[in-house]
């Protein structure tokens, strides 16, 4: 998207660490994952972003907080422990 040079090129690097990282640390029994959670409207979001946002998810509503920390929860439990490596994309199907 035009605009945000630096936002793309800060979670491609993300993913890149994810999946380094996994590799090196695997050996150890760590898991390294990542989450993309799209917008979240933890405060920061004025009405009128709500209202453009909104549309963009086939939901109908934005993510809050709690439906990320839902996907950390299963992340760090014992039943995820041959996931590394991951980039998981929690956004509720979020379009552009």
């Amino acid at each position: 998207m035009p605009g945000e040079l630096a936002y793309a090129t800060t979670k491609g690097a993300v993913d890149a660490l994810t999946i380094t990282f996994s590799a090196e640390l695997a050996p150890l029994g760590i898991t390294v994952n990542a989450i993309n959670p799209g917008p979240t409207d933890t405060g920061w979001m004025t009405e009128e972003i709500k209202t453009q946002l909104k549309p963009m998810f086939p939901f109908g509503r934005i993510g809050e907080p709690k439906d990320v920390a839902k996907t950390i929860k299963f992340l760090v439990s014992d039943e995820a422990d041959w996931i590394t490596g991951q980039i998981i994309h929690s956004k509720g199907g979020f379009k552009r």
